[in-house]
């Protein structure tokens, strides 16, 4: 019998963030696999960091064709525990958060739980703007996204 063809690695980088919080946002992805190098980014006029964390990592997962094998790199504290902590108790009790408030941005951790239902994901946070190259480099198409938002309302306005 043949053996099962094996998912390929992707391994990826997200940021997102906005100035002021809320106010204007933009995200990003970088996704390395195999020799290949893909960069995601896209902006809001009106989100806040969080939406844009999850948005970048949602962006990332949405892009392979097939199910893989991925490691999203994130320096967000947000994302990492939702993930790995809170997301389970929150569905387990109705999208309610311990406090039984209703979920923050209910609307993007269901599209990201979609999203990573059809891959292997690990999750590894990485401390954000201490020098993780690939990390630098997605807060910069992060920033440079929201910038070219805030430059083209400009353009339009004048």
């Amino acid at each position: 019998m043949a053996a099962a063809r094996e998912k390929p690695l992707i391994e990826a980088w997200t940021d997102g963030g906005c100035r002021p919080n809320p106010g204007p946002g933009g995200w990003a992805a970088i996704l390395r696999w195999r020799d290949h190098e893909k960069e995601l980014s896209g902006a809001e006029a009106e989100t806040t960091n969080n939406r844009m964390e999850l948005t970048a990592a949602i962006a990332a997962l949405e892009a392979p064709k097939r199910p893989a094998r991925m490691i999203i790199h994130t320096d967000s504290e947000y994302l990492r525990n939702g993930v790995t902590r809170w997301l389970e108790g929150w569905v387990r009790r109705g999208w309610r958060n311990a406090a039984k408030d209703p979920v923050a941005n209910r609307d993007l951790w269901e599209r990201l739980l979609a999203a990573a239902a059809r891959h292997e994901v690990e999750w590894r946070w990485v401390r954000g703007h201490a020098g993780d190259e690939m990390n630098e480099r997605a807060d910069r198409l992060a920033t440079a996204a929201r910038e070219a938002l805030l430059a083209s309302r400009e353009r339009s306005a004048g």
